[in-house]
């Protein structure tokens, strides 16, 4: 017989990601993100493998990848609109943790699974953040997908790539609801 938590799945029915650029300090002190770092780890991993890895990028770490972004996006002719969003994304926050899917080599674990690992740990820290009371949420964006840019302002070894930043903090505005998927039009049910 199952062991309800009515809590838990309320929460997750609930669940509301927060626009990070409505988000703002206060922010999780080490002591207090601790603990979302370690619900966010408990994801699956087939293998136990550990194929990811945390970069907790605090306000003057996120500066120093702002800075970083107006030289990248000319040398990728990457348009201004594109560039000052990047820009603000990381100049803008005061917390954002760095998910990096850092797979193994191993011959019973497909790569693919191990890449699914690290977006666990992404949708886990989210929603440990957001059960925690804070705003969160998960994004990504051209500086996360370049390469150069995330071995230089990330450390980010060969083979490594960022799974997300989730950005945490305090919320400053009520987000509304929007529309949810229809589940019924995106289930198959299969009795045989």
């Amino acid at each position: 017989m199952p062991d309800p938590n009515p809590q838990a799945l309320d929460f997750l029915l609930k669940r509301r990601s927060r626009p990070a650029k409505t988000l703002t300090a206060p922010v999780p002190s080490r002591e207090e993100l601790l603990p979302l770092l370690t619900a966010a780890l408990r994801v699956p991993d087939h293998g136990k493998l550990e194929p990811w890895r945390l970069v907790v990028l605090e306000k003057p770490a996120l500066a120093g990848l702002a800075a970083r972004v107006p030289a990248r996006a000319e040398a990728l002719g990457i348009d201004e609109g594109k560039r000052d969003k990047a820009v603000a994304q990381f100049r803008d926050a005061d917390l954002a943790v760095a998910v990096i899917s850092a797979p193994k080599e191993s011959d019973k674990v497909p790569r693919i699974e191990q890449v699914q690992s690290a977006a666990c740990v992404c949708l886990s820290l989210l929603n440990a953040a957001l059960a925690a009371g804070w705003g969160a949420n998960w994004l990504t964006g051209w500086p996360s997908h370049d390469p150069e840019f995330c071995r230089e302002g990330l450390g980010l070894a060969e083979g490594e790539s960022v799974a997300g930043l989730i950005h945490i903090g305090t919320e400053t505005v009520a987000v509304p609801e929007r529309p949810r998927p229809d589940v019924m039009a995106l289930t198959e049910w299969r009795s045989a």
